[in-house]
């Protein structure tokens, strides 16, 4: 795993829906060595820990990448304050991505809120090849759908409450759809009901898993996640910022 720290000036900044942001930031060589489904590492003003981030865009060509996050706590609450022009100081990229074998397959995409940015980038590997499931609590939290649809993918919203796009879960829309592997970021039970499919239907799965991080690089186990042994299926722990937080979903202990 290439990673390196680095201070990187903001190029751009919106407040894209409710308590969420995009930002878009030079990283130069960073930008180069980003994978789909990495993330980056934030140091927070006044903070010791660093909060980590999906890297949801990589632009290679102009050297930025690009970041969506939803305030969750005081930390990405001061990170929102940040403005074009300041600097984030970020280590990057981390974590083990996504897999992608062959672009040319139909491939299934699924996220569910703030899961949903670490999929652009994936998503643009595929373009029209890939039909992605969005999920979202109300049509307040509703992002990235024009990305995608700009990507050139199929594009289905749902809704907690019914607000925009399907009333339901996202895992309600996948009857009738054609796909020949999944890939998978948001909440535990969705990630859960989604690995019950992949079980039926004999789908390879790649899901991200969403953890608390202190150092970002394996050397503490504030993410230590429960797994399966590959050779023996017996339990063991695995670090979601290292070993992930990308994995094939029968290693995951749900």
């Amino acid at each position: 795993m290439k990673f390196d720290v680095k201070t990187c000036r903001i190029i751009s900044k919106q407040n894209i829906a409710a308590d969420t942001y995009d930002f878009t930031l030079f990283a130069d060589k960073l930008a180069q060595l980003a994978q789909p489904g990495q993330f980056v590492h934030i140091q927070v003003p006044g903070k010791t820990l660093r909060r980590p981030i999906s890297i949801c865009d990589a632009d290679k060509e102009n050297g930025t990448l690009r970041i969506v996050f939803q305030i969750r706590g005081e930390g990405t609450e001061i990170l929102s304050r940040l403005k074009p022009d300041d600097t984030m100081n970020i280590l990057a990229p981390l974590g083990h991505g996504y897999e992608i074998k062959d672009t040319a397959k139909k491939v299934l995409l699924a996220g569910g809120g703030i899961g949903v940015p670490p999929l652009l980038y994936l998503a643009k590997q595929y373009g029209a090849n890939a039909t992605v499931l969005l999920g979202f609590r109300s049509k307040d939290f509703v992002i990235l759908e024009q990305d995608f649809l700009q990507a050139g993918c199929r594009v289905i919203v749902a809704t907690d409450d019914g607000t925009y796009g399907h009333h339901g879960m996202v895992t309600d829309c996948i009857d009738g759809l054609a796909f020949e592997e999944m890939f998978a970021c948001g909440p535990e039970p969705m990630l859960k009901a989604l690995a019950q499919v992949a079980n039926r239907r004999g789908t390879p799965l790649q899901v991200s898993l969403e953890e608390r991080m202190a150092c970002g690089v394996g050397a503490c186990l504030g993410c230590a996640c429960k797994t399966k042994r590959e050779e023996t299926q017996d339990e063991t722990y695995s670090h979601v910022c290292k070993d992930g937080p990308v994995f094939d979903y029968r290693k995951i202990v749900f």
